[in-house]
């Protein structure tokens, strides 16, 4: 799932259920593309749009 458990992302994602219909409804973008499936592997250099939010991922 999308919605990772962080404060940074509360107010994007306050919940799983809000994910999964985020995602359903094609509003989540990977690296450019419509994202619609329920489990995607997100790696570090990724980016993730909502919206007119961009989040790139970044794991030490």
């Amino acid at each position: 799932m999308l919605c990772v458990s962080h404060p940074f992302f509360d107010s994007v994602c306050s919940s799983g259920g809000k994910a999964k219909f985020m995602i359903a409804e094609g509003h989540i973008l990977v690296n450019g593309n419509v994202e619609t499936g329920k489990r995607k592997k997100i790696v570090s250099g990724d980016i993730i749009e909502f919206g007119e939010e961009k989040f790139r991922i970044k794991v030490n």
